[in-house]
């Protein structure tokens, strides 16, 4: 039983500190620069804001051709800051971010906290990978377990 605690702890262990630090700079994200921080666009709200497929569009002429072509992974829409973010599925996960009032390009460019996210759910080694986390939290309540077990059985024996 202690080994298997012992191996079963190694390995979450692992895995534990690379969730936690990847967490912890997700966290921080703009503290870090992985995260630019589009300028106060004005209007804010969804009265009188633009269809989201010309949002869309805008962006997608704004980057090139390869990137266009990768389609859009994500759309992410702050009507409380008035802007609106498309995150393409290109390998560098280019962002465009739009003023969802009038059109226009707050910013582009790659989006550097996305391998971050990505290796910190587990995603960066494939969509089947995500499914680590639910061995880490598996690993987790074993490690509980037969530690409460190896730290009790010898006290109830006396």
């Amino acid at each position: 039983m202690a080994q298997i605690h012992l191996w079963i702890g190694v390995a979450a262990t692992a895995l534990v500190v690379v969730i936690a630090i990847t967490g912890v700079m997700l966290n921080h994200k703009q503290l870090f620069g992985f995260q630019p921080d589009p300028p106060n666009v004005g209007q804010i709200g969804l009265s009188g804001a633009m269809p989201m497929i010309d949002l869309v569009s805008t962006a997608r002429a704004m980057v090139g051709d390869e990137t266009a072509a990768a389609g859009v992974d994500r759309l992410d829409v702050r009507p409380d800051k008035g802007f609106m973010k498309v995150r393409f599925d290109d390998r560098l996960a280019t962002e465009v971010t739009l003023a969802i009032h009038t059109g226009k390009v707050l910013s582009i460019g790659p989006r550097d906290d996305v391998f971050l996210e990505k290796l910190h759910s587990g995603e960066i080694f494939g969509n089947n990978w995500i499914l680590l986390s639910d061995a880490l939290a598996t690993g987790l309540l074993i490690l509980m377990i037969t530690g409460a077990w190896i730290w009790l059985y010898p006290k109830a024996r006396t």
